[in-house]
């Protein structure tokens, strides 16, 4: 039996090794992506919420990671915090705007190896009109794995900061720290398949 286990695994990893031999373009699988993100709130809590409907294109160069670039975007009427109230205000003109601004862009710029399976990414974020650089931590790609549809799976995590200031997000008066923070947080996670 571990015989057919070791032969397994290594039909598998010779089936996953080439699909980063070369520079290839892989999608980003909206189903299996997203964006999750964190505000502190008057000081004393944390307050979590979530973004879907993620589309775009990853560039891979496993030889030279700086070749290889990232579009993605996202649909801002899909932020969730669990209550339905104040999601309908962070799709009002105070803050994701979402009849004028319906998604939020990441544009890559740079890409550089900082380590064994991580990367790091700067890029333009378009959110509500307003273009600024960010920075991403990054854990990938994953090994590529064959998927159940026939497609070859991979993926990244993503981890940064954004300045809402920075961004002109949420500037209302009665929206200032202390009663919400400046700096959001999130994670992003993002499936790829080809």
């Amino acid at each position: 039996m571990n015989i057919f286990k070791s032969a397994f695994a290594v039909a598998a990893l010779t089936v996953a090794l080439p699909a980063f031999s070369q520079v290839s373009t892989w999608n980003i699988d909206p189903v299996h992506s997203g964006a999750e993100f964190t505000i502190r709130h008057l000081g004393v809590s944390n307050v979590h919420g979530k973004l879907g409907g993620a589309t775009g294109t990853v560039v891979w160069d496993e030889k030279d990671p700086s070749k290889s670039h990232v579009e993605a975007t996202m649909k801002t009427d899909t932020v969730d915090t669990g209550e339905p109230k104040r999601d309908g205000h962070l799709k009002s003109e105070t803050f994701f705007d979402v009849a004028k601004y319906p998604t939020l862009t990441f544009r890559s710029t740079q890409v550089k190896r900082t380590g064994e399976g991580k990367l790091q990414i700067v890029g333009d974020l378009t959110l509500g009109g307003q273009t600024k650089p960010v920075t991403l931590d990054v854990e990938g790609p994953a090994a590529p794995q064959p998927g159940q549809n026939g497609k070859m799976l991979s993926g990244f995590s993503a981890t940064g900061v954004i300045s809402r200031k920075n961004f002109n997000f949420g500037q209302e008066a009665k929206f200032q720290p202390p009663v919400l923070g400046d700096e959001v947080k999130f994670t992003i996670d993002i499936e790829i398949n080809k």
